[in-house]
């Protein structure tokens, strides 16, 4: 097994940077610089990458990379903010680029952010590319390696020797093959996790590194602090934490199983939210990971 590497969104994009330019802005004769540093005055995040492009029509200019796992509300005035921050820290203009990973529901994703406030618009518009709705043979011909551990999710990527085939890839690759449990977290999303397990040669327990379980864990974790604070529980407090730990769990397994199973795996959480016992939350935690369906999930109930 792989020893623990950074799998970042900079990680992702560095691997090939030319080629994701050229695929998220569409100018063919495009040639990127350096990855510059994206921490701005206040604020500082690791899934948006900025980097500096260069092209004869358009001159020099940024591309702005926000990779999400899934998209909410909040998303579009990100946008707005990040464009107008690396414009002004580099005096460039910028190109956002919105990646969505995971699709949630059919509801419209909106492609820019806009406001009118006492007669004063706001506008920013941005690309937006849904990974479901990426061909997968772009992760392969042309090529694309960051793409490559979101191959079961991507548009004719949910076969068996599609997924067998990115593998033998990242592995063949020094750089590539830490990114193998990304591949094996987004694999048990389309294949049985026996066979996944079967496919990448090692226990299913080891995709509790993968960074999106992560991510969904911080995201979890970070919602039930927040609104432990709502309801005035004092910071520091034993109880006031453990309250949040366990909040933050469920909020966790809620955006687990809506990604997974959708609006059917959100029926459970009339259930699993009258548990308050914290290692029998992250059990119900782990075992979404490698659930093939909802029905797998019985017995821990």
């Amino acid at each position: 097994m792989n020893k623990a590497a950074d799998i970042s969104t900079k990680k992702l994009i560095s691997l090939a940077p030319n080629n994701w330019a050229k695929w998220v802005t569409g100018i063919a004769d495009i040639v990127t610089g350096e990855i510059l540093n994206t921490e701005f005055q206040w604020i500082s995040r690791q899934s948006d990458v900025v980097i500096q492009a260069e092209s004869p029509q358009y001159g020099k200019f940024l591309i702005l990379n926000e990779l999400q796992l899934r998209h909410t509300s909040e998303i579009p005035r990100r946008m707005r903010a990040y464009a107008a921050l690396a414009e002004e820290k580099y005096k460039l203009q910028t190109y956002p680029v919105l990646i969505n990973i995971l699709k949630i529901s059919n509801s419209e994703i909106p492609t820019s952010f806009a406001s009118n406030f006492i007669g004063l618009r706001a506008i920013q518009d941005y690309r937006l590319i849904n990974l479901w709705e990426v061909d997968v043979n772009i992760a392969f011909e042309t090529p694309l390696p960051s793409l490559l551990p979101f191959v079961p999710i991507l548009k004719g990527g949910e076969n068996e020797s599609t997924i067998r085939e990115a593998l033998r890839m990242l592995r063949a690759d020094e750089q590539l093959n830490q990114l193998e449990t990304v591949l094996a977290f987004f694999a048990t999303f389309v294949l049985e996790s026996t066979l996944v397990q079967e496919i990448m040669r090692w226990d299913m327990t080891v995709l509790r590194e993968s960074p999106w379980y992560q991510e969904i864990l911080r995201e979890g974790q970070a919602r039930g602090q927040a609104e432990g604070e709502a309801r005035g529980e004092a910071r520091g407090e034993a109880r006031g934490e453990a309250r949040g730990e366990v909040r933050g769990i469920i909020f966790s397994i809620e955006t687990s199983l809506e990604a997974k199973f959708g609006s059917d795996g959100l029926e459970l959480m009339s259930q699993i939210s009258q548990i308050s016992d914290l290692e029998q939350l992250k059990e119900i935690l782990r075992r979404i990971v490698v659930a093939n369906t909802i029905k797998d999930l019985g017995n821990v109930l």
